[in-house]
């Protein structure tokens, strides 16, 4: 399959336990193939103001959002590729641009303002947020993905992430997948990706089983799990 620069879809959000997730998985045999990457450890870097402007707005629940982050399959070196990714939200359609490019050169760019590698539509696009927002790493996340489609609608993506872990310090994708832990143990998060309605197989296996969806944000749960962390210092501070 190839790389798609952009995407408009549904994204929808479970937590499963191991069980749940092995019964499913076994069910979905017949309906979805692996995805090229299979098994695999995605490490993105999160940019955000210095305040935290972006994440706090996205946390109040608005009809508009943004989020800029750059993603890399496994730990990158300076000459691997990653992808910037812009990934806006509106009215519970997610559309994403992306376009691909050596660690480095993304690492010059958002961090160091130096021009874009490119003259793209979609690098114009982030270009501009960068410059209307001053950006900063903010955190890194990673996890371990399972990513599926389907076998009639390759459009229609499945993936289970565990393992999944965030820290505000060596924010580099260079740096290997370690920090403090979001999940409870042995649970993991399913995303159903869609451009259209979801199947008939899948709706009656989250029927069955009880499963509901969920709003769940990495960034927004490690940006809570952070005050949580500053409320205790300030609190050991005063006592």
């Amino acid at each position: 399959m190839g790389t798609p620069t952009t995407f408009q879809r549904k994204e929808v959000k479970y937590l499963l336990t191991y069980e749940q997730r092995a019964r499913l998985q076994e069910g979905m045999a017949l309906y979805m193939s692996p995805d090229s990457f299979g098994k695999s450890t995605i490490m993105n870097i999160y940019y955000d103001t210095d305040n935290k402007q972006l994440i706090r707005h996205s946390m109040e629940k608005p009809v508009y959002k943004e989020k800029l982050r750059v993603r890399s399959y496994g730990t990158a070196t300076p000459e691997a590729t990653v992808f910037v990714e812009l990934k806006k939200k509106y009215k519970g359609i997610v559309y994403k641009r992306r376009v691909a490019m050596v660690q480095k050169a993304a690492k010059l760019w958002l961090e160091q303002a130096a021009l874009p590698p490119e003259d793209t539509q979609i690098i114009r696009e982030i270009d501009y947020f960068t410059h209307t927002h001053p950006l900063q790493p903010a955190v890194l996340l990673s996890y371990q993905r399972e990513a599926f489609f389907g076998k009639e609608d390759s459009a229609f993506r499945m993936t289970f992430d565990d393992a999944i872990l965030w820290r505000d310090y060596d924010i580099c994708l260079c740096k290997g997948a370690y920090g403090r832990k979001l999940l409870p143990e042995g649970m993991a998060l399913l995303e159903v990706k869609a451009g259209m309605g979801m199947p008939l197989w899948l709706t009656r296996f989250f029927s069955e089983n009880n499963i509901y969806k969920i709003s769940y944000s990495k960034y927004g749960n490690a940006y809570t799990a952070m005050q949580g962390r500053e409320l205790g210092r300030r609190n050991t501070y005063s006592a």
